[in-house]
């Protein structure tokens, strides 16, 4: 009897965990899958820890690098522990001009992270926008804004990234608008294939019949379905973003002098390398491969967690 009775709690109590799971929303769901991948916990370690320095650069950096009053060109390229002429002392070295490469990487990575986040969810709004639209509407506005997305994907983002830079000119918002515009399409292409499975689904057939806007069946009822594959590929063009960033700030037509970010803090020591003061270079490129490698684990995870074949 007893025995009988212990089977039956059991039971109770796998189908209340079952339910349990059943119960939590699909977010929970990729939270918890997501930090049980020791990666993929890494990667987000990683990049908290990048985005609490960034955001509170001010606060912690031993000087402010780009305020003149507080730079001694005397203290010019001293090796990583060196210590000033004033007592300070420098934990990464300084680069040619005497600024503390460790207050610069921090101020770096702020302008990095708001360049990166910022066209990749300025490109997703009007990519997805545009994928939804292509997919629902079909006909001559899907062969349209398609043919357009296969063009623009046809060529290299750092060249169509270079010809508006050679437009626009340096800045941030500059930077940003030739990111988005490079970005947009792998939204739009990404969405609409989502979107064409999800159209043929009886329940946007039910929404149809219920005379709901066009607006709200893409936007509450189609959109929600499609976000899986979305949130996987933004997690991807943010890692982009801040590596094709870098790109054109090393080469010199990204961001000015005045708005610096890892990129352009490479270029500063890039001419040092084989003189010996590799921590120019080395140490803003250590953050930005740190940077990237972190997002593209959660990426990867992403990827892994949201995948339907997945099995589970």
């Amino acid at each position: 009897m007893s025995k009988d009775t212990a089977t039956t709690s059991s039971v109770h109590a796998g189908q209340g965990g079952a339910a349990k799971t059943a119960s939590r929303s699909p977010f929970r769901q990729m939270l918890s899958a997501l930090l049980h991948d020791k990666l993929a916990v890494v990667g987000l370690v990683i990049v908290t820890i990048f985005l609490l320095a960034a955001l509170f650069a001010p606060l912690i950096a031993p000087q402010n690098p780009y305020d003149l009053a507080q730079l001694d060109i005397m203290d010019g390229r001293l090796a990583p522990g060196s210590q000033s002429m004033g007592g300070s002392v420098y934990l990464l070295g300084t680069d040619d001009q005497g600024r503390d490469l460790l207050s610069a990487i921090l101020y770096g990575l702020r302008t990095s992270l708001l360049v990166g986040i910022t066209s990749a969810l300025i490109a997703l709004v009007i990519g997805a926008s545009l994928g939804l639209m292509s997919a629902y509407v079909g006909g001559r506005l899907d062969s349209v804004l398609m043919r357009i997305v296969d063009i623009q994907l046809s060529f290299p983002a750092i060249l169509i990234a270079l010809i508006f830079l050679a437009i626009l000119g340096q800045g941030v918002d500059k930077i940003i608008l030739a990111l988005v515009v490079t970005q947009w399409a792998y939204y739009a292409r990404t969405i609409r294939g989502s979107a064409l499975v999800e159209r043929k689904r009886a329940y946007v057939d039910a929404a149809r019949s219920m005379a709901l806007p066009d607006r709200s069946v893409l936007f509450r009822h189609i959109l929600p379905n499609c976000l899986p594959p979305l949130i996987v590929v933004v997690t991807m063009r943010v890692a982009y973003a801040i590596m094709l960033e870098a790109t054109l700030s090393f080469l010199g037509i990204g961001l000015p002098v005045t708005e610096p970010s890892l990129g352009l803090l490479i270029s500063n020591g890039f001419e040092y390398l084989l003189s010996g003061d590799y921590w120019i270079s080395f140490f803003p490129g250590l953050a930005l491969l740190l940077l990237i490698v972190a997002i593209n684990l959660i990426g990867d995870a992403l990827r892994d967690i949201l995948n339907p074949r997945r099995e589970g």
